[in-house]
């Protein structure tokens, strides 16, 4: 099972987790990243903006996660990205992933943050106060 949220709103790190071996006698391990805005440079006002393309990026998503379910034996994968007008120390992500074995829940939540950082459909603005710069 995949579930795939984008949203503006913040998510409850503990809830999603509990949710991925809910009722799910099979799962011996969940593994996952959770990922924050940093501070950029100690201005007061920094801030980043994440923008994206509603139903491109959760079919992009989907499409990713569904290659993790290929190529690891997971019963479940999450992925949960946030955009909008963020602060440092706002959650950002949060990957999670739900197999029978240890090993493959570490690799492919490792698979999954790499490619959402590297690949995922979304534009960031910084602003630290002075500036702004998309990246």
């Amino acid at each position: 099972m995949i579930t795939v949220k984008v949203q503006r709103e913040d998510f409850d790190i503990g809830a999603e987790l509990a949710a991925l071996s809910d009722g799910d006698t099979s799962v011996g391990g969940v593994a996952s990243f959770t990922g924050l805005v940093r501070d950029m440079g100690g201005a007061a006002q920094s801030s980043m903006t994440l923008e994206h393309y509603p139903g491109m990026t959760e079919k992009q998503l989907t499409a990713i996660a569904e290659e993790a379910m290929q190529r690891w034996p997971l019963s479940k994968a999450l992925i949960i990205h946030r955009y909008g007008k963020l602060l440092p120390g706002d959650r950002i992500v949060l990957v999670a992933t739900a197999s029978a074995h240890r090993e493959a829940t570490l690799q492919s939540a490792a698979f999954l943050i790499d490619w959402l950082k590297t690949k995922a459909p979304f534009w960031k603005l910084e602003d630290d106060g002075k500036t702004q710069s998309w990246v």
